[in-house]
């Protein structure tokens, strides 16, 4: 792996994965402190076909042509000419049987190449049953109690199969479910829902102010595959709610179309939440973001609780909706598929980057107001961020804005 310029402890590397599955990726660190094992949980998938490129697919046609014309030619050649002796003339029977002959190849030709096509296919066809499919989920509202029910996935096969019975809790719970309004994203929820029946989750919904909700749901297979379920959801005006779970959050940020937020984000209680923003953000690069809390006075918070068992958690969402990445200090790992990789269990979770024991509970010592995320902006865009902090009993939703050129 290579080394940061920037900070000379953060590594980056890249690693072909020829098999989709929960992997994990191993690696031995030797420092001053000795020698170390750890794993990192990487689920590999195949998630599209890629295409020939329209040159080379002219380039390959107008070769295949000139074979099969070239081919009809030599077998033309071969009945009409082959047992002539040198200088003499074919004659008509000849060149009828080599016309018939050129026309049979043909035939002959067109049929392999249409076997070939055939085969082709079929295998395209059996590839693709290999090409990550997401879990439908079917969201259906009745006042305010949302059912999520979530359909297995049947790919033909063992490994492109998965069960919607066989979740593990991730920070205490079997759904991460992220609400947020569109257009504008100025309305974000942080909920967990139920899942009193294999499958199918629900949750009485908070009091949440009309019109259009996109839905990411995060959720982690037995084997520590992680998925987000997308779906999208209506709420009506003057909807009945009920009180908000005690780890779930909600926020609401000024709408995109009023401009791109600042780095700095006052809070409904006075605090602030403050981005430590790079000079400059490039797409598909490492960064390491970092936010710190606030309380009224701009000193440093020095009640902060740790909130599911992180410091914080954000989630880095397109504003097109095509990206959303619920990560945490640790990076965007499951926590579930990190205890597995590295064969713990949540409790025996260790502060490490700002991970705390998976105790839920108030701790006796305040946190460090400060906390750190690994994320890399995976395509161009604008980018909104939603990070929550937990200060004594209270939840903060800070909210900031990225154009990644």
């Amino acid at each position: 792996m290579t080394s940061s310029t920037a900070d000379p402890a953060f590594f980056t590397g890249s690693i072909w994965m020829m098999a989709s599955g929960s992997w994990q990726v191993r690696f031995e660190i030797t420092g001053e402190a000795g020698d170390q094992i750890a794993s990192v949980p990487v689920p590999a998938v195949a998630i599209s076909t890629l295409k020939m490129q329209h040159g080379l697919g002219l380039a390959l046609g107008i070769l295949g042509l000139f074979l099969v014309v070239s081919m009809a030619g030599i077998v033309a050649a071969a009945v009409r000419d082959a047992r002539l002796e040198p200088g003499a003339a074919p004659s008509p029977g000849r060149r009828r049987r080599a016309i018939l002959a050129t026309v049979g190849s043909i035939a002959v030709m067109a049929l392999l190449i249409w076997g070939g096509a055939t085969w082709w296919n079929v295998e395209a066809a059996a590839y693709s049953l290999n090409v990550y499919h997401p879990m439908s989920v079917q969201p259906a509202l009745s006042r305010n109690l949302l059912d999520l029910n979530v359909l297995a996935y049947d790919g033909g096969k063992t490994r492109s199969s998965r069960s919607n019975k066989d979740f593990l809790p991730d920070h205490g719970h079997l759904m991460h479910l992220y609400a947020i309004r569109e257009p504008e994203m100025d309305e974000v929820f942080h909920l967990h829902p139920e899942l009193p029946a294999p499958g199918d989750f629900h949750i009485a919904l908070p009091s949440m102010p009309a019109g259009d909700y996109k839905l990411y749901g995060d959720i982690v297979h037995a084997n520590g595959f992680p998925e987000t379920l997308v779906s999208t959801i209506t709420i009506p005006p003057n909807m009945p709610g009920s009180p908000l779970g005690p780890d779930d959050a909600n926020g609401s940020p000024p709408p995109l179309r009023r401009g791109e937020l600042g780095n700095s984000y006052k809070l409904p209680d006075g605090y602030v939440m403050v981005w430590d923003r790079p000079s400059t953000i490039n797409a598909n690069t490492a960064y390491a973001f970092r936010f710190c809390l606030l309380d009224a006075n701009g000193k440093p918070a020095a009640d902060v609780q740790p909130y599911m068992g992180m410091t914080g958690h954000a989630a880095f969402v397109k504003t097109d909706g095509t990206v959303f990445a619920h990560t945490h200090p640790e990076g965007s790992a499951a926590m579930a598929a990190l205890m597995l990789a590295n064969g713990t269990n949540e409790n025996d979770a260790s502060d490490r980057n700002g991970a705390m024991d998976m105790d839920m509970g108030t701790h006796n010592e305040p946190l460090s107001h400060t906390v750190e995320f690994p994320y890399g902006f995976p395509s161009t865009g604008r980018y909104r961020i939603f990070i929550q902090m937990k200060h004594g009993a209270t939840i903060e939703t800070g909210a900031f804005d990225v154009i990644v050129p």
